[in-house]
């Protein structure tokens, strides 16, 4: 349930941090399999930002 819930926060809000925070994780490359974020959904999260 616990990984559940943070992939459901992270397709809300997109904030990788967050998601790693909840699942306990001391590197942020432990947490990217849990959300399922690949370089695609990165590249297109990045296209939406705009500076």
């Amino acid at each position: 349930m616990q990984r559940s819930k943070s992939v459901v926060i992270y397709a809300a809000t997109q904030n990788l941090a967050a998601c790693q925070y909840l699942l306990g994780h001391k590197s942020i490359g432990s947490t990217v399999p849990y959300v399922g974020m690949d370089e695609e959904m990165a590249l297109e999260l990045a296209k939406k930002i705009q500076i």
